[in-house]
């Protein structure tokens, strides 16, 4: 009589695994060029013919945007990334075409002016709206627009006092009511500048309205005061801080050579009661030869003009920043792009450190 047989993988009793040598390896690695050299001649051998049938951008230009066969039977590959062209479209809301935008732009009174505005540190807001109004990727027809701008000079308008935060808010609400693009893709392809450390918290209902939509803003992981912040970095892009144009078409002051500068390294902004500030200007009285930190003030004897203030920079090897009342600093785009050559940064938590030369 036959015994059964037991299901399952017959049992090895003295199964022993075979060791990876030197062959194998060299054998694999071998597998890897092959591919790889296999991959790259079959590319080329399916590249792009002149007999392709073009396809017809919404410009009129003709450029072959994906993949097809011709009458013949060649196949044509797409052109890499975005080829030679951006098919893009961006719409610019103007500030009389939604009810409570020019607000948004000039206050309630409508006295702030976008010269005015385009001064200083959030000048950015102005300068990208002026870009985008002048871009060749910007539409006027809303229908065949892939983005959709909204300008608004919401922290200047509220330093000047042309809004309160609660008509900030208000506004933006009634503002973003009155756009049915908005409400159709939810936001997702509306962009908006926020150029202060706050971030997009300037509109208090942000996350209710604007949780979606893409955002400008010079400072993404950090914000003043709050306890999250509004950066999402799957959607949103740090922007640099502004710096005057003059500062930037024409050098006030030349760089030094390093060997003919005086400091290690130098702060120059006012304390503000910042620990991190008020550490600094104590270590420049124990190594005065060293830093140079004094205590500077808005105005009177303590305060430096713009071409005092950039001979003073340029003296020394390294441009200190530590933060202030803002989660982002001028001072180290003021160092960076003016008086100094380019250089690779190294930014801390607490401090910016640009090497000046």
């Amino acid at each position: 009589m036959n015994k059964p047989r037991a299901l399952g993988p017959p049992q090895h009793h003295h199964l022993r695994s075979t060791p990876c040598t030197r062959t194998h390896q060299i054998g694999a690695l071998l597998l890897v060029v092959a591919t790889f050299f296999l991959t790259r001649l079959f590319d080329h051998s399916f590249a792009p013919c002149s007999t392709a049938t073009a396809a017809i951008g919404r410009d009129g230009a003709h450029e072959s945007a994906v993949a097809r066969f011709d009458g013949g039977g060649a196949f044509a590959w797409p052109r890499r990334g975005y080829g030679d062209r951006l098919s893009l479209r961006i719409y610019v809301y103007e500030e009389d075409e939604v009810d409570g935008l020019k607000a948004l732009l000039s206050g309630r009174d409508g006295r702030i002016s976008p010269e005015s505005c385009v001064k200083g540190q959030w000048g950015s807001q102005v300068k990208i709206h002026k870009l985008f109004l002048e871009s060749r990727f910007r539409t006027r027809k809303k229908e065949e627009a892939d983005l959709f701008f909204v300008p608004a000079y919401v922290k200047c308008v509220r330093m000047m006092g042309g809004l309160n935060d609660k008509e900030i808010n208000r506004t933006y609400v009634k503002v973003l009511s009155q756009m049915p693009y908005f409400r159709l893709s939810g936001g997702r392809n509306h962009i908006f500048v926020f150029p202060s450390g706050a971030g997009a918290h300037l509109f208090q209902s942000w996350a209710t309205y604007i949780n979606r939509s893409i955002i400008l803003t010079p400072e993404g992981d950090r914000t003043d005061k709050r306890d999250s912040s509004a950066f999402n970095t799957w959607k949103d892009i740090i922007i640099p801080g502004n710096v005057d144009d003059k500062m930037t078409s024409n050098a006030v002051v030349q760089p030094l050579p390093l060997r003919k500068r005086k400091y290690l390294a130098n702060y120059l902004g006012r304390a503000q009661n910042k620990v991190g500030r008020l550490r600094l200007i104590e270590l420049a009285k124990q190594f005065p030869e060293k830093l140079e930190c004094p205590e500077l003030k808005f105005k009177g004897p303590d305060k430096l003009g713009r071409q005092e203030y950039f001979e003073h920079l340029r003296d020394a090897k390294f441009c200190l920043a530590p933060r202030g009342e803002s989660s982002w600093t001028l001072r180290f785009y003021e160092a960076f792009f003016v008086v100094v050559r380019p250089s690779a940064p190294v930014r801390s938590s607490r401090t910016a450190f640009s090497k000046c030369h």
